[in-house]
């Protein structure tokens, strides 16, 4: 009989996720700047 394969995903897990949160802060962040100051320079423009 064999073994059953193991999964190497279900073992990193937790580690995974949290490596996952923090580059979609990485990205999110930046972004997230970005549209406040597009948003920003918008209402400036539109206003006067």
């Amino acid at each position: 009989m064999a073994m059953p394969a193991r999964n190497p995903e279900s073992e990193a897990g937790p580690r995974r996720g949290g490596l996952i949160a923090l580059a979609w802060v990485w990205v999110g962040a930046p972004f997230a700047y970005g549209v406040y100051e597009l948003v920003l320079k918008a209402k400036q423009l539109f206003t006067g």
